[in-house]
């Protein structure tokens, strides 16, 4: 049978989309009136259809079956979790590496006091969630050992733990049970979930909200030549399988965020593609995650206009994934973000 993907499209934000909501003109992504839509892109390997949601009706008996049924979880509301509201669009994680090589920040936070001070920074400027990391998953970088990565960071969260929301950006099962018996509120592994086979087991025993990140290779050498024959559509079936595969473990809850993986084993058209359509990832049922913070397509889309902290390329990026319902932001400077969303919905909304 063929294969098709329902892609939500035709955004509208604020006060339009309320009072389109209310005209029964729009669906509303998730129940939040603030952002519907009214049309979807129907995809498969060959094809490409937009229709608007009014046109469902005249689909054939199977393929409408289907759409609905992508609908409904598009439509269904989510339940917060880790600190994040979903009731709002977009929520923040905050950038805290301790590392003396991550690609933007490295080394600057790797003294316990100026960790703790700007973490307090990001929190206080409005991020959800701090995402603290002890090792560096730059293109090209190698991994570490976990003595190493756990010293970086186990005195930064034992003292924030209970002050501050935090998540844990590590790819391996014995920081992130250490993390976890410290109060972490969230695992982010970059690797999918499998650089570390004992993860899983860790995942199941403590509950654990995580979230599945898409990579191609390794950091050391996932920007060597990545190639996918369609890169959208392979990821979303990365993330169908992954998800299938751990139910069929026994990990059950909700309490996962899906993150396409920017700049992970992807070039400048694979990124561009996934942003440009990532909006097809809300018919899995689950939330958002992109990082696009001072990321390497800022720079090669802005040529003589590359800056040190990418703040333009960064915002112009947020607003158009907000835009399209993306539920969370993975970012450095999380008070320049907070600034532009608010100029944003002020303008539309008055």
């Amino acid at each position: 049978m063929k294969r098709y993907y329902t892609k939500v499209c035709n955004f509208y934000y604020g006060k339009q989309s309320k009072d389109l909501v209310n005209k029964k003109k729009a669906l509303p992504l998730h129940q939040i009136k603030e952002i519907s839509f009214d049309h979807i892109e129907i995809i498969s390997r060959k094809s490409k259809k937009i229709i608007s949601i009014n046109q469902i009706k005249n689909l054939s008996y199977s393929l409408k079956k289907q759409i609905k049924f992508d609908l409904l979880k598009i439509t269904s509301k989510k339940k917060n979790f880790s600190n994040l509201n979903f009731k709002k669009i977009p929520n923040i994680l905050g950038v805290l590496n301790i590392t003396p090589d991550s690609f933007s920040d490295g080394g600057k936070y790797v003294r316990k006091n100026k960790a703790i001070k700007h973490a307090y920074n990001l929190f206080n400027f409005g991020a959800d969630l701090i995402d603290v990391g002890g090792e560096s998953t730059r293109p090209g970088s190698k991994a570490i050992r976990d003595d190493l990565e756990w010293s970086r960071i186990s005195k930064i969260i034992k003292l924030l733990n209970k002050k501050i929301p935090l998540s844990l950006d590590t790819r391996k099962a014995s920081i992130m049970k250490k993390g976890i018996r410290f109060g972490i509120k969230l695992i982010n592994d970059v690797s999918g979930l499998k650089y570390d086979t004992k993860t899983l087991n860790i995942l199941k025993k403590y509950k654990t909200p995580f979230v599945i990140q898409h990579s191609q290779g390794d950091p050391e050498n996932m920007q060597n030549r990545p190639r996918y024959k369609n890169e959208l559509l392979e990821i979303y079936d990365f993330f169908d399988q992954k998800i299938q595969s751990l139910r069929s473990l026994g990990i059950l809850h909700n309490n996962i965020i899906l993150d396409p993986g920017i700049g992970f084993g992807k070039n400048l058209k694979h990124n561009m593609n996934l942003i440009r359509n990532i909006s097809i990832f809300h018919s899995l049922g689950f939330p958002i995650l992109v990082g696009n913070s001072r990321k390497r397509f800022i720079r090669e889309l802005s040529g003589k206009n590359d800056s040190k902290n990418r703040i333009g390329g960064t915002l112009a990026s947020s607003i158009y994934l907000m835009m399209q319902g993306v539920q969370i932001l993975r970012i450095h400077d999380v008070n320049e973000l907070q600034q532009a969303i608010k100029v944003f919905k002020g303008i539309i909304n008055n």
